[in-house]
């Protein structure tokens, strides 16, 4: 009776670990065989679904039209002018900063996640006659392949859509030469970011649509510099992005409470 249990529990105990093993290599292949990327796919399909209308001055994307001589001012501030510089749009959806880069004489890559922007980004480009290299990949796998390549990096309005923004961060830092020009911006995790961005822009001046930002995926000023000093960043300078209801008019000041830039220099 006893042998009989043995090779029982011998027969069940092998049995089991090899379900176990078919389980972990299942696993493992599902793993390698899914995008296994740092991607929220519901933030890439509300994007997706309104790219047709990203250059409609307009539409949905009139607040990015409208805040992109702002920020491209001071980006070109920043650096001196991006005339002949290696350019990277981190996130660069239909290419409005892209574009506006390239025409300053950069030398523009723009990367994304969402196909149907970049078809627009590119579709766009032809037209105007603007050229910058869009190519969809995640931006670790970039700058696996592009360390330390560009002078310059942008990443606008994107940290706050991805599901862990601090690996963007350090994968820019990585794409980044030293010594190179970082730029970042998003939106602060305040009360009064939540009444502006989403109750007023949102939900009663419809000037984007319902359900484009999440409070939750906001970010403080010192979380971001934070991560951003762990991968080899050093803040330099610091602009808030205000919007008056009354003029209906964009501006950058010392007010970060809401909108912010942050521009940093890659450490040597």
């Amino acid at each position: 009776m006893l042998s009989q249990l043995i090779l029982i529990y011998r027969r069940k105990t092998l049995r089991f670990i090899n379900l176990a093993l078919y389980n972990g290599l299942r696993l493992t292949r599902k793993y390698f065989m899914t995008e296994h990327q740092n991607v929220d796919h519901a933030e890439i399909a509300k994007f997706e679904a309104i790219a047709e209308r990203w250059w409609d001055l307009d539409g949905e994307f009139k607040p990015l039209h409208e805040i992109n001589p702002l920020r491209l001012d001071f980006i070109a501030n920043k650096t001196q002018g991006l005339f002949d510089k290696e350019t990277l749009d981190v996130g660069c959806g239909g290419g409005i900063l892209s574009q506006s880069m390239a025409r300053m004489g950069a030398k523009v890559t723009g990367i994304d996640m969402g196909q149907e922007p970049l078809t627009v980004a590119k579709l766009h480009s032809l037209e105007t006659g603007v050229n910058v290299d869009y190519i969809k990949i995640p931006a670790e796998e970039f700058a696996s392949q592009n360390p330390e390549r560009f002078d310059v990096i942008t990443c606008m309005e994107m940290l706050e859509h991805v599901p862990d923004p601090a690996s963007i961060i350090h994968a820019v830092a990585a794409l980044a030469k030293p010594g190179a020009d970082v730029f970042f911006s998003t939106l602060n995790k305040t009360p009064k970011a939540y009444l502006y961005a989403i109750v007023g822009a949102e939900k009663l001046l419809k000037m984007v649509p319902e359900g484009t930002h999440d409070h939750k995926k906001f970010i403080k000023p010192a979380q971001l510099i934070a991560w951003a000093e762990q991968a080899g960043l050093k803040v330099r300078a610091s602009t808030g992005l205000s919007y008056n209801p009354l003029s209906k008019q964009y501006t950058l000041n010392s007010d970060v409470s809401v909108n912010y830039i942050l521009y940093f220099e890659k450490l040597a």
